[in-house]
């Protein structure tokens, strides 16, 4: 049976996310900050101007999730991932300052790669047709920073068992390129 572990945020012990390698299954527990495109760029620009984040990163995940409306008696609407690649320009500068754990859908850059594995950090995704069933996970959230953002507002959600895969890992193995070669070999394709 295959192994599932815990990932307890934020990251107190840097080892963990050295231990997490890509293809291995995780139930995330703790604090998760939820921020796309617009949010990224606005902390970016922060940093620019030499102020400070909103919030502090090290040791935290940011999940790129883009929330629906909230149903009433709800605590959120479906949580489901948005395309990690719309981030890859502010990562590498996110992860400088300490960031452990990326969640999301799709590939990331080289850059941002490079950046993982120099900082230590490791990105995970989850399913994105499995929104509403994510949002369960949720325990409570609420607006952070940049609430004029609407949707895009910097939020802090605290989750219990949200479901994630280990797509690449602090080492760098990636599972996008490594589950490719295994389906070609399985297949017998050149």
């Amino acid at each position: 049976m295959e192994k599932i572990i815990r990932l307890n945020l934020p990251v107190t012990d840097h080892s963990v996310i050295e231990t997490l390698t890509a293809g291995t299954r995780v139930l995330v527990n703790g604090t998760i900050y939820v921020g796309r495109d617009a949010a990224h760029k606005r902390m970016i620009q922060a940093l620019a101007a030499g102020e400070s984040l909103p919030v502090d990163v090290s040791n935290q995940a940011i999940y790129y999730m883009g929330p629906a409306p909230t149903p009433l008696g709800k605590i959120c609407g479906s949580a489901g991932p948005t395309s990690s690649y719309r981030m890859d320009a502010y990562s590498p500068q996110l992860l400088e300052l300490g960031l452990k754990v990326m969640i999301g859908k799709g590939r990331r850059s080289d850059d941002v790669i490079k950046a993982m594995k120099q900082f230590k950090a490791v990105y995970l995704v989850t399913t994105g047709g499995a929104a509403a069933l994510i949002s369960k996970t949720i325990v409570s959230q609420e607006i952070v920073a940049y609430p004029d953002l609407g949707p895009e507002a910097l939020r802090r959600l605290l989750v219990k068992d949200f479901p994630a895969i280990v797509a690449i890992d602090s080492k760098g193995a990636n599972l996008y390129v490594t589950g490719q070669e295994q389906y070609k070999r399985e297949l017998n394709i050149r």
